[in-house]
């Protein structure tokens, strides 16, 4: 079938995407072609067996390839590669259904020559399923250990760049080769997606602008991005001088995964403050509307590999390190707490090593039992303030060993260099107290992996018994609060690890706490951990984007915007924009008109200075001055107010959302419903005044029968936030009125039962049938919930009665949003313009019956 990801905007107006034989051709061609093609020559063209559906497929897009390379001994060699089973991204493989298949993008960590790129890019892909992006080397530099490592780590773990020895200035430049190197990945993706059938998956913060590039060539690709980082609060991500760009490139995706909700509330409240954008939970998924598309949000902590840790438990050389870890510390009395970090900046490895000299100092009870065994993974940056933490690490190591050390027992021992996983987990299998005391960090699955290895198997349970230990599974976690698994690990004793004395008095109460207790606590983690491996992780992400994407192809899209600023625009099929051509032909041959405007948003802008221009006041007199025409103007405003502000003689203007309403400028004010009560202001006005005081820029307004709280130019969360609560006081203390609270996006207001903008509808059209003019044609133009009164009634049938038998019905909203109108229009200026055009062609009309007139008079003298 014919790709539906159109990017031909004129084919899509018209279209064309849908009948050319272009179109076809290239469908046909697409069904016949492998998927990759990487080699010239001839191309196999035996069709596929229609029969056989295809295999569900997903493009794993990530900065480094989960393998392993091996170079070749000589020139003549080729190069070979194997599976890196230790990366989260090849466990998707081993923990997803047989009948999903993987394609991997992404890099290689070692540098391949030029001259054997394409041969390596054939073997990765046949063999592995692998597809290598080849960054230029000038590239790769400035976009991973620049741009990467320099401003995106730092600042998304909360590192301003005060000086230049913090975190480095930003540099345009590195951001123009972070830009081409996703730009690269993106051609890749290109080489191998099937975009009507598969899903792309794109991983990590080194590709954030990644997910602009495919939807810019795919608007209805089906993708995901999951970052592994945390995401900085608005505050420190605001300092990015590319804020925006990377907003708009994340929500270009359909599922956008976090660890925890803090990572996606930050998110969420830098979208509402620098882009404007609200979310809302659907049956329990946090989604935002960007531009007609609905962005999912997902909160789902990555797993361990349960399996491989159980087969590396079982392994020969495991229970052999274990055996001889346990004789090296056990055997001569020491218990182990241990830490496994990365040397950097952010894994608090001086700070633990701080706790342990104060617990020693603390507790000489301790000193020459316990042991700290620090494993320092080789740091993934570099740079100055990893040299720093290197020479601050073996400097404190020293000191404690010096302070508090003695012949044959040293308090603190540094393994320096890497491990193999297996010998990982035998100090797992030893410890009583694994401690992690980063202070920002994504996920951190050290103690996920110490729990699975703390429940260990028959052959190490008996090692253990050997040993005296007591039966029965138990481990002790202390964990910072600063991590991502630390919510998911309730039974872990949490610590800020910046309070060295708190961190000490938990180290000591995890080593000394009841056996009985170390157990519960040890359950309760495994199940938690067994139950959320990375298979749990990774099917529900595939799942959640699957849903998100599964109306695809029942809605319009098009792009708009250029460069990273582009998005793509999704309606539903009957969700069309008003055309200006359709409606002025239907305007000038229509005999009766209704035309129903609302105000503020719709004839005018948000704005401060809320009154119309001249030009709107113009146009609006013209529109009246056409007897074909009757003109009403809705809004919540009071009627002095509009009485002001629209000097226009046939101007029929409903007042506080239809409360008073008039015909004319000379006629008498009139009540939709039976003159309403306002004694509940008594009781609404003070619990506005209470919210007023307690939220900086908000404001209320009173009017005759209505109160309106505004927060418009408060703080959007803060305002947002106290507005809920204050709808649930407000119905609280009003319940026994008769009135009702309503939220607009800036606003929370209370005003009587019955009233609305439906009913002055309902109304005008009622009245023009008693005097036996039904209408036509009829437009009625809104831009909030209080609008969606006026479009529902137009849309039933109890309204037709009171149209023409052909009468044209225009039910038009502002802007792009879920709506009961039919048609939209982008903003107040576009209203604006469609206004002046209805004007125009009343005038036309005016003066050409004019001449008419003019042309029978000199006939009637003549004659």
């Amino acid at each position: 079938m014919v790709s539906r990801s159109y990017t031909n905007l004129l084919d899509l107006a018209t279209g064309a995407a849908d009948q050319a034989p272009a179109a076809a051709a290239l469908g046909a061609l697409r069904r016949r072609l492998p998927r990759v093609v990487t080699n010239s020559g001839l191309i196999d063209d035996t069709p596929a067996s229609p029969s056989v559906p295809p295999r569900p497929r997903t493009i794993v897009v990530a900065n480094q390839l989960p393998i392993r390379s091996h170079r070749p001994g000589s020139p003549e060699e080729p190069w070979t590669f194997d599976w890196d089973e230790d990366a989260l991204l090849r466990h998707l493989h081993h923990t997803s259904p047989p009948s999903m298949e993987f394609i991997y993008i992404g890099c290689l960590r070692d540098d391949i020559p030029q001259a054997d790129q394409d041969a390596v890019a054939q073997a990765l892909l046949d063999t592995h399923n692998c597809v290598p992006a080849f960054l230029p080397p000038d590239i790769a530099e400035r976009y991973y250990h620049g741009f990467c490592k320099q401003h995106l780590w730092p600042l998304f773990h909360y590192m301003l760049p005060l000086s230049p020895d913090l975190g480095g200035r930003f540099d345009r430049t590195l951001w123009q080769a972070y830009v081409s190197a996703n730009k690269i990945f993106a051609d890749k993706v290109l080489e191998v997606i099937n975009p009507d059938d598969d899903f792309v998956w794109v991983h990590d913060y080194h590709l954030m602008v990644l997910p602009t590039f495919l939807r810019k060539r795919f608007n209805r690709i089906k993708l995901g991005f999951f970052l592994h980082s945390p995401f900085p609060s608005s505050e420190i991500y605001k300092t990015l001088p590319v804020r925006e760009e990377l907003l708009r490139a994340l929500l270009n995706s359909d599922l956008i995964g976090f660890h925890t909700f803090d990572y996606a509330r930050h998110f969420l409240s830098c979208c509402s403050r620098m882009l404007g954008l609200s979310y809302e939970s659907k049956r329990g998924h946090i989604c935002l509307e960007y531009y007609g598309r609905t962005v999912s949000i997902k909160i789902l902590p990555v797993g361990v590999h349960m399996e491989q840790l159980k087969t590396v438990l079982g392994l020969p050389e495991t229970e052999a390190k274990v055996a001889e870890l346990m004789e090296m510390y056990m055997g001569k009395g020491r218990v182990v707490m241990l830490g496994v970090d990365d040397m950097d900046i952010f894994k608090g490895i001086s700070l633990k090593l701080l706790a342990m000299e104060e617990l020693l100092r603390q507790h000489p009870e301790w000193r020459g039992k316990l042991v700290l065994v620090q494993v320092a993974n080789p740091a993934r940056g570099r740079g100055k303030d990893v040299a720093e933490v290197q020479a601050e690490t073996y400097a404190m190591v020293r000191r404690i060993n010096e302070l508090y050390g003695e012949p044959g027992y040293e308090p603190v021992v540094l393994i320096d260099e890497p491990l193999q996983f297996y010998e990982r987990v035998a100090y797992y299998v030893i410890a009583e107290v694994c401690l992690v005391t980063a202070v920002r960090d994504g996920m951190n699955l050290i103690p996920y992996e110490y729990i699975v290895s703390r429940q260990g198997n028959e052959t190490l349970d008996r090692m253990q018994l050997r040993q005296g230990k007591p039966e029965g599974k138990k481990s002790m976690l202390v964990v910072s609060e600063f991590i991502g698994c630390s919510p998911s690990l309730s039974g872990a004793v949490r610590v800020n690890p910046w309070n060295i004395e708190a961190v000490a008095d938990a180290m000591e109460s995890a080593l000394v706490l009841p056996e009985s207790e170390k157990r519960l606590r040890h359950d309760k983690h495994f199940r938690y951990v067994s139950t959320h491996d990375v298979g749990y992780w990774a099917n529900s992400f595939l799942v959640d984007l699957e849903r998100t994407c599964e109306d695809h192809d029942k809605r319009r899209c098009w792009g708009i915007g250029f460069g990273l600023r582009f998005r793509v625009v999704s309606l539903d099929l009957s969700f069309k924009k008003l055309s200006l051509e359709s409606i002025l032909m239907a305007y000038r041959r229509a005999k009766k008109r209704a035309v129903l405007l609302d105000y503020d948003g719709t004839l005018m802008p948000q704005a401060i200075n809320k009154s119309p221009s001249a030009e709107s006041v113009r146009i609006l007199n013209s529109l009246c001055r056409d007897k074909k025409n009757e003109v009403y103007l809705c809004s919540g405003y009071d009627r002095r107010t509009l009485h002001e502000w629209f000097p226009c003689e046939n101007l029929g203007i409903a007042a506080e959302h239809g409360y008073f309403v008039r015909s004319r400028r000379d006629s008498e004010w009139q009540t939709c419903i039976t003159a309403a009560d306002c004694s509940w202001k008594q009781i609404a006005k003070p619990v506005m005044c209470l919210y007023r005081e307690t939220t900086d820029g908000s404001t209320i307004e009173d009017r005759e029968t209505i109160l309106v709280w505004n927060y418009e130019d408060a703080d959007p969360d803060f305002g947002s936030c106290q507005a809920k609560e204050l709808v649930d006081h407000l119905e609280s203390v009003l319940a026994n009125e008769p009135v009702s609270v309503k939220t607009t996006p800036h606003s929370v207001e209370v005003k009587p039962q019955g009233v609305s903008k439906g009913l002055v509808a309902r109304r005008m059209l009622a009245s023009m049938q008693e005097r036996g003019q039904c209408p036509d044609f009829v437009l009625c133009i809104g831009d909030d919930k209080s609008d969606e009164d006026m479009f529902q009634l137009l849309a039933t049938a109890p309204c037709g009665a009171s149209l023409a038998s052909k009468a044209e019905v225009f039910a038009c909203t502002v802007g792009r949003k879920p709506s009961k109108a039919k048609y939209y229009l982008d903003d107040a200026a576009e209203v604006v313009r469609l206004m002046l055009g209805l004007s125009y062609v009343s005038e036309e009309l005016a003066l050409a019956n004019h001449r008419d007139e003019d042309d029978d008079s000199s006939l009637d003298v003549w004659e």
